[in-house]
This record gives C-alpha cells, structure tokens and sequence, in this order.
C-alpha cells in the first residue's frame, strides 16, 4: 500500500513539473500583451485593455504605397493624444524615391501629434529592406535624417537575416543614420521558425535594437538575448483576435 502511495505520489510530483516547464518557456508559450508594455498599433486593430498601461506605442500614421511614391496614404482618421506615452509615428513604405509632398506630409504630422501633447520619440520606417541592399537603404535613411528637425529619433524596422548575412560595413553606416532597429520575428500572425538562430547573432547589429513579437504567436527567449549589449527589450504586434 505504502509503494502504491509513493508511486501516486511520484507521478502527481512529475505531472506538476512537466507543467511547471510548459509555462515557464515549453513550446507551446504564447506572447501574451499582458506581460509587456511596448506596442505596435495598426489602424485596423481594436486596441486591447493591455494598451492602458503601455509605455511606448509604434502608431502606423501613414504609408507610400508601391504605386506611388509622390503620396502620403493617411491610415488614421485623427490625432493620438497619448501624453503618457512614448510614441512613434509610423510611415510602412514600399519604396524609397520619395516625392517632396511626401516628406512634408510626414514631418507635418509628426508636428500635429507632437501639438496634441503626444511624447513624440521620432519616426520610424517601416520598409521591408533586403539583406544585400543594406547600403542603399542607409543614402534614403541618411537623406531623411537630414531632414528631421534633431528632437526627432529614427526608427527602422529590421529583418532577422540582417544578423546573420549583414554586411558589417553597411550596418555601421546605418548606426551612424538611425537610433535603432526593431527586428521582426515573425510573418503575419506567425512567429518565423528557426528565429533563436538567427536573433542568437543579433550581438552582432552595431545599433541599439528590440525584437518584434507577435501577439499569440510562440515565443521562447533565446539566452543570448539577454547579455546581448545592443538588447532594448520587446514590442508587441497587436492583431485582431480570429473569428
């Protein structure tokens, strides 16, 4: 009777351990909004109760659609007034050969947020540069440098394959341009497979940088990212729940 009691025991020990292990890092682990504070919000998305105590928002405020490099699309039909928040106006671009109207359509919008009482940090572009193309995206982003008025950071959103295949010259260059990169990790609402190989190289990134994660998608934190110098933390992509 006493070994029946001890196996029974043994077996309840190791089923709260197997438990224990999946929500502290298994493979099933989900980005959850509710364990960070930094944000993307898209113009499409219903903001989540968790928006309520972030400390930092990436606001998708415009877009350059490929068709036309001479117009600034709108994607939100107001000001954000966030004045306890840190915010970047976002601007998602399928080209760079930006027209003049633009440029001052960009820089008029960061003004009307920053008038509202918004905690405007800066900019951030959001474009989708390929890993061998590096150093022509640093002559548009060191040509747009020049015309931000210099209370206003640049922001850059980065691929994972920048850490991996980058050339080191052309990522110095760009840490000589921007303030910082946000890696994407994931694809839609999926979190890309084999992303701890290539964020484990991400030490290498000479320029302050965040990682980009999915709400609901897996997520288990590679160890090298947290003695990685360069590390700024997480933002979370906001997504509309599945119907």
């Amino acid at each position: 009777m006493v070994s029946v009691r001890r196996s029974i025991a043994l077996l309840a020990a190791l089923a709260l351990l197997a438990g224990c292990w999946e929500r502290s890092g298994g493979s099933d682990q989900r980005v959850d909004p509710a364990d960070y504070t930094s944000f993307f919000l898209w113009a499409e998305v219903k903001p989540p109760p968790e928006l309520s105590r972030a400390t930092e928002l990436y606001i998708l405020g415009g877009e350059v659609k490929a068709e036309d490099p001479d117009t600034y699309v709108p994607m939100r039909a107001g000001v954000p007034r966030l004045a306890d928040k840190r915010v970047w106006l976002v601007v998602r671009a399928a080209r760079l050969d930006w027209g003049e109207g633009v440029h001052r359509a960009v820089l008029t919008d960061l003004a009307r947020w920053e008038r509202a009482g918004n905690g405007v940090a800066g900019l951030q572009v959001d474009f989708d540069a390929a890993t061998r193309g590096l150093d022509g995206y640093a002559d548009f982003l060191a040509r747009l440098r020049q015309r931000l008025p210099q209370r206003y950071q640049l922001s850059v959103t980065g691929l994972m394959d920048w850490s991996a295949h980058g050339d080191p010259a052309a990522l110095a260059r760009l840490a000589g341009i921007v303030d910082e990169v946000v890696v994407q990790s994931y694809q839609g609402r999926s979190t890309i497979p084999g992303y701890a190989d290539y964020l484990s190289r991400l030490a290498r990134v000479p320029i302050p940088h965040k990682v980009a994660l999915v709400q609901g998608g897996e997520w288990q934190e590679p160890a090298a990212l947290r003695s990685d110098p360069g590390f700024r933390g997480y933002v979370v992509f906001l997504v509309n729940p599945e119907h």
